[in-house]
C-alpha cells in the first residue's frame, strides 16, 4: 500500500520486465506468470531498497509474506463496490486498466482509486492480443493505454500487464523502449470462468505464496458467464490471508 512517499516501489519494477519473461509460474490459459521475487533477489544484491508501502509505513518484503492484489480491465460500475471492501480492510490494490470505454467511460472512478491510495496501470487501450499484432500497433495500444490513464489523473503509469499475460521479446522491448515494465500474476481466481465466489476465493488461497501477485478482474460480463462471482471473493481472501500473516501491498 501507499504511504505518503510516492512511487517507493518503482526500485523493484524496473526490473519486472525481465524477470516476466526468465522466472515464471504457470498463469491462466497456461502462459506464463512471475512472482517479483526474481526481480528482488536481483534488486536486494544491487544494494537497492527492496520495500513496498503498507499501512503503517514501508514493508520489508524480503522479510514479510507480502502479496499484491491486482484487478484487470475495468473500471466498470462494480469498480465502487471493490474500492468500498478495500477500505473496509486498509488494503490497497494496483488496477490494470483498460483505456478505450473504461478509463474513458469512468474518469472518476480512475480518480476516486488514485484518491484513495490506489496504484492506477495499465492494461492497454482496448485489450489486444499484443503478440498477435504488429510492433506500430503494439506500440499505439500501450501509449493509449497510459496516456488514458495520465490525462484523468495527472500521474504517468510505467507498469503494463499485456492482455491474458501473452508477452514477447518484441513487447518487452517496446514496453522498455516506453519506460514500462510488464506485470503479470501468480495466483489467479480464474473469475473470467466461473461466477461461484467460493470457487474463485479457493483459487487464490491454494496458489498464493510470498511475493505473489494476485490477478482478478473489475469488470462486468453481460452474458454472466464470468466475474459476476469477484465481488463476493474478494473479502474472503483479503481477511483469509491478512489472517495467514501476509501484508497486502501495492505492485
Amino acid at each position: 500500500m501507499r504511504t505518503s512517499i510516492p512511487r517507493r516501489t518503482r526500485a523493484l519494477t524496473a526490473l519486472l520486465a525481465a524477470a516476466a519473461l526468465a522466472f515464471g509460474l504457470t498463469g491462466c490459459n497456461g502462459y506464463d506468470a512471475t512472482s517479483p521475487a526474481a526481480a528482488r533477489k536481483a534488486v536486494s544484491a544491487t544494494g537497492a531498497a527492496a520495500f513496498a508501502p503498507g499501512p503503517d509505513g514501508p514493508v520489508d518484503c524480503r522479510k514479510a509474506k507480502c502479496v499484491a492484489l491486482t484487478f484487470d480491465a475495468g473500471p466498470s460500475v462494480r469498480t465502487p463496490q471493490i474500492l468500498a471492501i478495500l477500505a473496509r480492510y486498509h488494503v490497497h490494490a494496483t488496477f490494470f486498466t483498460l483505456g478505450k470505454n473504461h478509463v474513458m467511460k469512468h474518469p472518476q472512478m480512475v480518480r476516486d482509486m488514485v484518491a484513495q491510495g490506489h496504484e492506477v496501470e495499465t492494461l492497454t487501450w482496448s485489450h489486444q492480443i499484443l503478440t498477435k499484432i504488429s510492433k506500430a500497433e503494439v506500440r499505439k495500444e500501450i501509449t493509449e493505454g497510459r496516456d488514458a490513464v495520465e490525462k484523468v489523473t495527472g500521474v504517468r503509469p510505467t507498469l503494463l500487464r499485456p492482455p491474458q499475460g501473452r508477452t514477447s521479446g518484441t513487447v518487452t522491448r517496446i514496453a522498455r523502449q516506453l519506460g514500462m515494465a510488464e506485470v503479470v500474476w501468480s495466483a489467479n481466481g480464474a473469475d473470467y470462468r466461473t461466477t461461484d465466489s467460493r470457487l474463485i476465493a479457493d483459487r487464490i488461497l491454494k496458489q498464493t505464496r510470498p511475493d505473489g501477485i494476485i490477478l482478478l478482474h473489475d469488470l462486468v460480463d453481460p452474458t454472466n458467464r464470468g466475474y459476476n462471482g469477484t465481488v463476493a471473493a474478494v473479502a474472503p481472501v483479503i481477511t483469509t490471508l491478512q489472517g495467514r500473516g501476509y501484508p497486502f501491498v501495492t505492485v
